[in-house]
């Protein structure tokens, strides 16, 4: 079933038209961008060159528009974050009401309704005894909260030594001092030396790539996950459990490539942590909230979190807003005398964010999008199949809304691409292709090349088939360009 957003199919011609930029307009904005703009993740250069950036001026459901007026399919949900689509005029009205009656207050000592309802809202949602909600205003933050969070748990316990965090290989956390010493990618490190001391890491689990990281399993995706889930033991043994606070891990890793938990993964990692007195902190800011069929993934895989980190879809992006969600257990200490968590963030459980949350949970039930992922995952992973007859496709693998694509030089060896061969295809020709084809996505080389989709969750296969034609052109192209 293919799914549209009520409150915006009714909007007339001119209200869903876009705005198209005179060339005088767009050359004035390119400068302004030249002369001001620091973008994120980005290249500089890019602006330097005189080359200019796209510039996004509306988005409608599934799709969205340049200034020039060019319609584009959104495949990447903004940044895995516009889960119930764009131009929901509901959730910007609940905005604008919210804004009139309360535009801000902190939750520093006091507290507002919105703030009091999402918490019990989420609460609600999230798995086992996780009960109590921490506000922040992104998903680096929520990480950095649960990180500083373990370390003083373990000081209330009389473990001050237990400090160390573990995450594994090419994973994402975030870009805080904390986050970052559980991000798992180097490159993305060396230039902040000495980070936040206290990160370890182990395998990750790509199935695809098994037999490369030492396990000899690439036959048996179950031994796979065992084995993966053993290198954390081994880890917590290496630097000594007295040493070891926490366990970072997302349901389904995203950088990388969309990296799903092996079957039994989870459930021995909660024994290890059971075992050693580790905490587990799943990290769900891209795989909660419908993106992989539940409102959070820890309840689609049976994964039982100490911590939950969440951001991005609690909104759909009309409003910023993240949380850390604790067990019982972990915020015991916290109700008695006078001890207190000494952190905290002016704009966290902010009114609007949250009002606007709870409208976008409301959008969730209403029209049972998580169900629409679950019924139609099945569909877009077998459409997406469909690009394994391309030479250059190894694998395609995801959960939900939730896909990776990894490009290889050699099919039958599962050779990847040098380091110069790997720019000249990504950025030198797929990241432009697939947009000027009109597919927002993206093309990334954080470990192996791949490309990733994480689109509205409501789309159904209609759109699939859109996605993937637009693929399948581009990447049958691909050769030409290395």
């Amino acid at each position: 079933m293919t799914i549209t957003a009520p409150d915006t199919i009714e909007a007339t011609p001119a209200e869903t038209s876009p705005r198209v930029y005179t060339d005088a307009e767009n050359a004035a904005m390119q400068q302004k961008a030249k002369d001001h703009l620091w973008m994120h993740f980005s290249r500089q250069s890019v602006l330097e060159s005189g080359a200019g950036v796209p510039i996004i001026t509306k988005g409608l459901g599934h799709h969205i528009w340049d200034s020039h007026g060019k319609k584009y399919i959104d495949g990447l949900s903004g940044l895995f974050t516009v889960n119930v689509g764009h131009g929901r005029k509901r959730l910007a009205e609940v905005a604008a009401r919210q804004a009139e009656e309360l535009a801000f207050f902190p939750v520093w000592s006091y507290a507002h309704p919105n703030a009091i309802e999402l918490a019990d809202r989420l609460a609600s949602y999230a798995p086992g005894d996780l009960n109590r909600v921490f506000y922040s205003t992104g998903g680096g933050e929520a990480v950095e909260t649960a990180f500083k969070l373990a370390k003083y748990y373990w000081k209330l316990q009389g473990r001050p030594t237990k400090h160390k965090v573990i995450s594994r290989n090419v994973a994402y956390h975030g870009t805080p001092q904390g986050a970052l010493a559980i991000t798992g990618i180097p490159a993305m490190k060396e230039m902040f030396e000495p980070v936040t001391p206290g990160g370890f890491r182990v395998p990750n689990t790509n199935f695809y790539r098994a037999d490369e990281m030492g396990s000899g399993l690439g036959y048996d995706v179950e031994k796979f996950g065992l084995w993966a889930a053993n290198r954390i033991e081994e880890m917590i043994q290496f630097e000594g459990p007295e040493t070891v606070a926490a366990v970072f891990l997302e349901p389904v890793q995203n950088s990388g490539g969309c990296f799903p938990p092996p079957p039994g993964y989870f459930k021995r990692v909660r024994e290890i942590c059971d075992q050693y007195d580790v905490l587990l902190v799943a990290d769900e800011v891209i795989t909660a909230f419908g993106r992989i069929g539940n409102m959070f993934a820890s309840t689609t895989f049976g994964i039982e979190p100490d911590m939950i980190t969440c951001a991005k879809g609690m909104t759909s992006g009309y409003s910023p807003i993240g949380a850390t969600i604790v067990s019982d257990r972990i915020y015991e200490p916290f109700k008695h005398g006078d001890t207190t968590f000494y952190h905290g963030y002016t704009f966290g459980g902010h009114p609007v964010s949250a009002a606007v949350a709870l409208a976008n949970l409301d959008i969730f039930e209403e029209e049972k999008l998580n169900e629409n992922v679950r019924e139609n995952s099945p569909v877009f992973r077998a459409e997406l199949e469909k690009l394994l007859d391309l030479p250059i496709v190894g694998d395609v693998r995801g959960e939900g809304y939730f896909f990776g694509i990894e490009l290889v030089k050699d099919k039958a060896t599962k050779e990847t691409f040098t380091d110069a061969e790997s720019e000249r295809l990504l950025r030198g020709y797929l990241s432009k292709a697939l947009f000027e084809a009109g597919l927002y996505c993206r093309a990334d080389d954080r470990g192996d090349p791949v490309v990733q989709l994480a689109p509205p969750l409501t789309i159904g296969p209609a759109e699939f088939r859109e996605i993937g034609e637009i693929l399948h052109g581009v990447l049958s192209e691909a050769p030409k360009y290395l």
